[in-house]
C-alpha cells in the first residue's frame, strides 16, 4: 500500500469529524489533526477506532497518544502492518 493511498483514507476516515472543513483543501503528512481540522478529543477516539478497523491493526495507548498529524497516523499505519 502506498503512502499516497494510506493518506487518501486517512483523510477520508477523519472527514466525517472535521470542524474546520478549509483544513481538508491541503490534506498532507503535516495537517494536524486538533490545529488544522479542529477534530475534538472525544472524536480522535473515533478516528482510532475507524482506523484500526480500516487497516485491521491494533493501536496501543502510546501509539495513539502520538497520533496527532496525518504524518503520524501513516507511520503508525505502517509501522503496525509490518508487525
Amino acid at each position: 500500500m502506498t503512502d499516497k493511498t494510506i493518506l487518501e483514507k486517512i483523510k477520508a476516515i477523519v472527514t466525517p469529524y472535521v470542524q474546520r472543513k478549509e483544513g481538508l483543501e491541503d490534506f498532507s503528512d503535516s495537517t494536524d489533526f486538533i490545529t488544522d481540522l479542529k477534530i475534538n478529543s472525544a472524536n480522535l477516539v473515533d478516528v482510532i477506532l475507524d482506523v484500526e478497523a480500516e487497516f485491521n491493526i491494533e493501536i496501543d495507548n502510546t501509539s495513539m497518544e502520538g497520533m496527532l498529524t496525518a504524518g503520524d497516523a501513516k507511520r503508525i499505519i505502517l509501522t503496525k502492518m509490518e508487525s
